[in-house]
């Protein structure tokens, strides 16, 4: 049993309530095929008791819409060492989804929700996530200005513009050096995307975990704790019981002591006809969390994930074009030349519309709203089913914000060239 510290009681409010805090924090950063049967349960296998795995997303919630989980993570923690690893998982990452064949991590969300990402996940780390919890990336400002800010050191310079932001636009205007962030201009850090797109940012997200670590833990944050625990208690949605929230919060000063371990899925990047995705390398994504624990992988358990992963890379289409491996090691020298993210006017992006609803006249309907709207429409299609249940717009990740506010509801997705976009019409679609 081990012996318990004697500390002030209200300092140790702080450590229970920036734990719970921090543990939000890691997703509030977001802003930033075949046909698989779904057998995760034949890949999932169980973990020790004294350690716990918690899927942690951060969800863009917009109308009409059912959002996207642009931030997904999974942390480690070993209750007895106070030992904590943290993954963080690219939303490109190429994985099987239950039901949907072969796709973009991040669009499990918007096929089923945290419970059919849950279920990926475990697929992928072929073990059983414990817990998950849940954000509104909207909420992450409030977060960050109730816990006083996050000193960090900026690398470089960050500009970005996104007039066509459904939240009134987006502008990153950041200098390098030392500083104090407050919520906006932290919720800048973590969304600034560069030449290298989510690599990049997965690792400015992750120091940014550490600095607000060191932050939530502190004994400056006792004045603050009634303002922290009202925007705490809006913000989350997760199945931890207030117990388990305690526990966990109760081990951030050591897991800080000890070092918080943080990569991301090691991989290669790869395009299918200019859609791009992230190649997870199976067996190294499989060793990366318990390696950071300090457990070692039976050889049964070994050759287990060998041979998932022989089945995903025979999973892998005729005509994909992989790239360099990358180890999932954050903080790297970033690319000298940037390729631009702005994202494209509506009259440089040809949409084809393809009514797969059955409805008769969706597509011409659809097709005028999106002229309307400034965008050029390259044909308007009949699907080859009429039973389609979802109206689904696919586009490069750089113009997905510019579909947003669509007069009918649709799942906006990320993939193909960037001057494309294709609109498939499902039997939900009706104008409002």
């Amino acid at each position: 049993m081990r012996k318990k510290r004697k500390v002030k009681r209200d300092y140790t409010r702080v450590k229970w309530l920036g734990g719970i805090c921090l543990l939000i924090l890691l997703v509030g950063m977001a802003f930033m095929k075949g046909n698989p049967t779904g057998d995760s349960a034949l890949d999932v296998v169980s973990h020790p008791d004294e350690v716990k795995y918690v899927m942690i997303m951060g969800v863009d919630r917009r109308a009409d819409d059912a959002g996207r989980s642009d931030t997904l993570m999974v942390a480690a923690v070993d209750v007895d060492s106070s030992k904590a690893a943290l993954l963080s998982i690219p939303r490109d990452t190429r994985v099987a989804i239950e039901g949907n064949g072969y796709d973009k991590i991040n669009h499990a969300y918007a096929f089923g929700g945290h419970k059919l990402t849950q279920r990926t996940v475990e697929n992928l780390l072929g073990v059983k996530i414990d817990h998950y919890i849940l954000i509104d990336t909207k909420s992450f400002a409030r977060i960050i200005d109730a816990i006083g800010g996050v000193d960090l050191n900026v690398e470089k310079r960050m500009y970005y513009e996104d007039p066509w932001d459904d939240n009134g636009g987006l502008v990153i205007d950041l200098y390098p050096g030392e500083q104090h962030l407050d919520g906006d201009r932290a919720i800048q850090y973590v969304r600034y995307r560069d030449g290298e797109g989510d690599i990049g940012r997965v690792g400015r997200q992750q120091k940014f975990v550490k600095a607000v670590l060191a932050q939530v833990i502190s004994p400056d944050m006792l004045p603050r704790l009634p303002k922290l625990a009202e925007e705490v208690r809006k913000a989350v949605e997760t199945d931890m019981s207030v117990t388990e929230l305690l526990e966990f919060a109760g081990l951030m000063e050591s897991v800080h002591k000890n070092g918080l371990a943080a990569q991301m899925v090691p991989g290669q990047p790869a395009f299918l006809q200019d859609i791009s995705y992230w190649i997870p390398d199976i067996t190294d994504v499989r060793e990366i969390l318990p390696k950071a624990l300090g457990l070692e992988m039976s050889k049964e358990l070994q050759d287990r994930n060998q041979q998932a992963e022989d089945k995903y890379l025979g999973s892998l289409p005729e005509g994909i074009k992989l790239g360099e491996k990358h180890d999932g090691q954050s903080g790297k020298e970033e690319k000298a030349e940037e390729e631009s993210q702005e994202p494209m006017k509506p009259s440089e992006i040809k949409v084809l519309v393809i009514n797969d609803s059955g409805i008769n006249g969706a597509g011409a309907e659809a097709a005028e709203i999106l002229q309307r709207k400034g965008f050029v429409i390259s044909s308007v299609e009949t699907g080859k089913t009429s039973s389609r249940e979802q109206t689904s717009i696919t586009t490069s990740a750089r113009n997905t914000d510019v579909f947003y506010g669509m007069p009918f509801p649709c799942i906006i997705m990320d993939g193909g060239s960037s001057n494309q976009a294709v609109l498939r019409i499902g039997l939900d679609y009706k104008t409002r």
